[in-house]
């Protein structure tokens, strides 16, 4: 085939193509491992989806790179948890000069959300009807009550929010401020968070305006909705591979109903064995799987717990007989070693986003995997 005939044949089959056809996927862009790995499942065989938090970066705190920006400005879909999780997508997404589809996650059909409580202090417990883990659930019973029997999940019955404060201050980059005290500076420039009198740091977690805990990956069967969505995302925007898509889907759910019928068989002895977690990101694996952490040593992991909340947690893993305090890899170990010096508690890691494993369409069983490996090995003995 001459030069002038392979060209206009290469022309041809682009235009028969779908435009993420082949290894690269310009069209399709992911926030985090864990969707990417999804939304590859579906898509094996039409093109592999562009990844944006990589390595042991953290989601909760992420610069994007130059490649990243340009992913986004081709992209025809992005598919994220949603704008109070990748909160450092908002800006990004705003600049992008056309309109892909967003298809944020936590929205999907089928996703049972938790609602975020402070579970730091009291153990996992409170007394306005939270369940065992801490969270509440949205899913509706099948008369239409929500889990409680009454109005919607995120007030008391007196009417306060689920962080017993009256509508919650913000600052600049989305952080709650639960005592609403302004936040100083620390000599490197780093915010200070508001301490209690204690010295605690009641600072939370970063989610954005949401109620919600936004790790709603580690459910495996939130896993399943995210799938199901991805598929008819894809199915929409590429009809002509909506045959494969389908096709992938099922093959996926399947691999992950198989994989919580393992688990919940492994991890069913386990429930009362109590834990500290680094940063309180597994409820809904705990949920799904009968666990229940007793603590977590950050209440926001971008934020270093103050010499008051460290003695509190060697504390409790004393009276508490915490067998196991959890690192991340995402944050600094030390302490993990400092809250366990001196005790009888061992030590092991989890890791919500699966950081080391290789991105791709096997990532996720992995993730939970290993995550349910790392929670019997350390809680079993």
């Amino acid at each position: 085939m001459n030069r002038f005939a392979f060209s206009i044949f290469a022309a041809l089959l682009a235009l028969a193509s779908p435009a993420w056809a082949g290894q690269s996927a310009p069209g399709v862009v992911t926030s985090i491992k864990p969707v990417h790995s999804l939304v590859s499942a579906v898509m094996e065989g039409a093109g592999t989806p562009h990844l944006i938090v990589r390595g042991l970066a953290s989601p909760h705190g992420y610069s994007m790179r130059p490649s990243d920006a340009t992913a986004l400005q081709k992209a025809k879909l992005v598919f994220w948890i949603g704008p109070d999780f990748e909160i450092f997508l908002r800006s990004p997404l705003e600049a992008v000069s056309h309109n892909p589809k967003l298809v944020a996650l936590v929205d999907a059909p089928g996703v049972e959300k938790l609602l975020l409580k402070d579970r730091d202090r009291e153990g996992g417990h409170d007394e306005h009807g939270h369940d065992d883990h801490g969270h509440k659930k949205e899913a509706k019973h099948e008369h239409g009550h929500d889990d409680h029997g009454h109005k919607k999940e995120a007030k008391h019955e007196h009417g306060h929010d689920d962080h017993d404060h009256k509508k919650e201050a913000k600052d600049e980059h989305g952080h709650d401020d639960h005592d609403h005290k302004k936040e100083a500076k620390h000599e490197h420039g780093h915010e200070e968070h508001a301490k209690d009198e204690h010295g605690d740091d009641h600072h939370g977690h970063d989610h954005g305006d949401s109620p919600y805990d936004m790790h709603l990956w580690l459910d495996p069967q939130n896993a399943i909705a995210i799938v199901k969505a991805a598929e008819k995302a894809l199915s929409e925007a590429d009809p002509d591979n909506a045959e494969l898509y389908s096709k992938n889907a099922s093959k996926t759910v399947a691999a992950i109903n198989d994989l919580m019928t393992k688990i919940k068989g492994e991890l069913a002895g386990l429930s009362k064995r109590p834990f500290i977690v680094f940063h309180d990101a597994y409820a809904y694996f705990e949920n799904r799987f009968g666990l229940e952490a007793s603590a977590a040593i950050a209440l926001n992991p971008e934020v270093q717990p103050g010499a008051k909340r460290v003695s509190d947690i060697q504390n409790r893993i004393r009276e508490k007989g915490i067998v196991c305090v959890f690192a991340e890899p995402q944050f600094p170990s030390k302490l993990v070693s400092l809250v366990t010096e001196g005790t009888n508690a061992k030590t092991g890691e989890l890791d919500p986003l699966g950081s080391r494993n290789e991105a791709g369409p096997a990532h996720y069983t992995a993730l939970i995997r290993q995550m349910a490996d790392s929670f019997r090995s350390c809680l079993s003995s």
